[in-house]
């Protein structure tokens, strides 16, 4: 998962946020083994910006891959960062249930989840 990590902290690192000034990174693994990474993008018509498992998930996509198998999503706070409901879903179009969706800080994971638990009626979503 330290691969993961390192992608998902590059990619926040560059995270261009100053309207909130929250920097979040994402980095998802597709079943070859190939890891994605995006950062938030906030514009000045502000929430019209993107997540950053949404800047990883078309990374994912314009590489041509479909399937993810884990995800891992970083950001500074006191509680661990999920994705937000739209991430969840969107997620869930090229996840399962039983994807792990990883919450970190940026030197370790800090909770685990699946993404069936993080969106329990997803539409659309795997078993």
């Amino acid at each position: 998962m330290d691969d993961l990590l390192r992608a998902a902290n590059a990619a926040r690192a560059n995270a261009h946020a100053p309207y909130s000034r929250f920097a979040v990174g994402a980095a998802v693994r597709t079943a070859s083994g190939a890891i994605f990474a995006g950062a938030n993008v906030e514009c000045a018509s502000y929430p019209e910006g993107w997540c950053a498992e949404t800047s990883a998930l078309a990374a994912m996509v314009a590489s041509g891959a479909r399937e993810v198998v884990e995800v891992l999503v970083v950001a500074e706070h006191d509680e661990p960062v999920t994705p937000c409901g739209g991430c969840r879903q969107r997620l869930a179009e090229f996840a399962r249930a039983g994807t792990p969706v990883h919450a970190a800080d940026p030197t370790c994971v800090l909770r685990s989840f699946t993404l069936g638990e993080l969106l329990p009626a997803a539409f659309g979503l795997k078993p």
